[in-house]
């Protein structure tokens, strides 16, 4: 493109030298020296004007030339602040939020047979790569060295005693104490087991052997001992204030007040953790543990039957599919992201126009020069193009209304 500019500004050149030597002899060639002169004016203005974006015309450092890489850091920050104001205003992003509707295509996308697959692959693979790094010695090394040694520093008889207190708080223990008292019934009220402690009573109830009453008073014995316990626990199930439960509820807070502030108890339990962490098969069931489940896990994601990664993708398509028909849940998603939306764009904003101010500032700008006028250079060189073209028609109707006036 600059050849052909370059052959227009020539062309016209020989077109003018041409015309004015053949001047006098015909008054059309006054016309075509003027198209010749214009166009020759417009195209080395034009050339100036093309050359002055990006480098002094002809090496001259002449005031306002070279635009560009004399002016790189201002560019770089009108073009951030460009950005952020038109790009990144708080309710331009809002409204594209609220048109964008990321819950419904978050569930759909979660629900899609295909996308779950991906999830499980992709959470599969991290996972392998995680446990590839956890069988690393040094990780071996640094588990056995800081977690076993904060584990050391942690008051555990305390933590155990602040655990209980909470999960006893409001009487949330009761609950927990009725499915067990039911459970219980169910186990002791059970045929195949009567009929074993039965054996058993029988075997103890020794000297009844000789008189041969032994499996009749042991199965009579078992029969009363069963039934009295099932009624009991029963009656403790059914009565909040039976007084077995009463006992029950002050073992348990007596208990929990020892463990945070009885020393004897904190002793106690500090003496038994340091057995516990000082004996050396401990040390050696955390490490079998630990190798067991990670070469199992790694076994599971390298098969093609990955039970693991199957699952990962059904929970995947079911969380989707929950979305997709529960309306509320996605209406408070869509809601949460505008709410906290704002505060995001804000902080992030300011981030992003600081990222290109500081990107353009440590570009080169001889660099960043040559790459813009191979970009856009070719458009540019229109510019010259046009100038030939228009600055030769202007001339030429300079002339014409110039010689008209003469006429006159």
């Amino acid at each position: 493109m600059k050849w052909i500019a370059m052959a227009l500004l020539a062309g016209a050149a020989v077109v003018y030298a041409v015309a004015s030597l053949l001047g006098g002899q015909h008054p059309a060639w006054g016309y075509v020296a003027a198209f010749a002169e214009a166009a020759m004016v417009g195209a080395l203005a034009d050339w100036f004007a093309v050359v002055a974006l990006f480098r002094h015309p002809l090496g001259l450092p002449i005031p306002h030339t070279a635009i560009i890489p004399s002016n790189k850091d201002r560019i770089g920050a009108n073009l951030a602040t460009f950005i952020c104001e038109n790009f990144l205003g708080t309710e331009q992003v809002l409204e594209k939020l609220r048109t964008f509707r990321a819950a419904d295509r978050l569930a759909a996308w979660l629900a899609d047979p295909v996308h779950a697959q991906q999830v499980a692959h992709h959470l599969g693979a991290l996972l392998a790569h995680a446990l590839r790094a956890l069988d690393d010695e040094p990780v071996r090394h640094f588990f056995r060295t800081t977690v076993l040694a904060r584990l050391d520093r942690v008051d555990s008889t305390r933590l155990t005693g602040q655990l209980l207190d909470v999960l006893t708080a409001d009487g949330r223990h009761q609950q927990l104490l009725d499915a067990a008292l039911r459970q219980l019934g169910h186990v002791l009220d059970d045929e195949t087991l009567k009929h074993e402690v039965a054996e058993v009573v029988a075997r103890e109830v020794k000297y009844l052997r000789f008189v041969g009453l032994d499996h009749a008073a042991g199965r009579y014995a078992t029969e009363k001992m069963v039934a009295g316990v099932v009624q009991l626990v029963g009656e403790m199930g059914e009565d909040a204030g039976h007084p077995l439960r009463v006992r029950f509820d002050a073992f348990m807070a007596d208990f929990i007040r020892d463990l945070k502030h009885d020393p004897a108890m904190h002793e106690k339990g500090e003496r038994l953790k340091q057995e516990l962490l000082a004996h050396p098969q401990l040390t050696q069931y955390l490490h079998g543990l630990w190798t067991q489940v990670i070469e199992w896990t790694r076994q599971d994601l390298a098969s093609d039957q990955s039970s693991l990664r199957e699952r990962v993708a059904d929970a995947t398509r079911g969380l989707g599919e929950q979305l997709l028909k529960d309306e509320a849940m996605r209406a408070w998603i869509d809601g949460q992201l505008l709410a906290t939306a704002p505060r995001w764009i804000e902080r992030y904003r300011e981030d992003i126009r600081a990222y290109i101010v500081s990107r353009v500032a440590e570009w080169n700008a001889a660099e960043m020069t040559s790459e813009l006028e191979r970009n856009i250079g070719r458009d540019l060189q229109f510019i010259r193009i046009n100038g030939t073209l228009v600055g030769g028609l202007a001339g030429l109707v300079i002339h014409a209304v110039t010689e008209a006036l003469r006429t006159l």
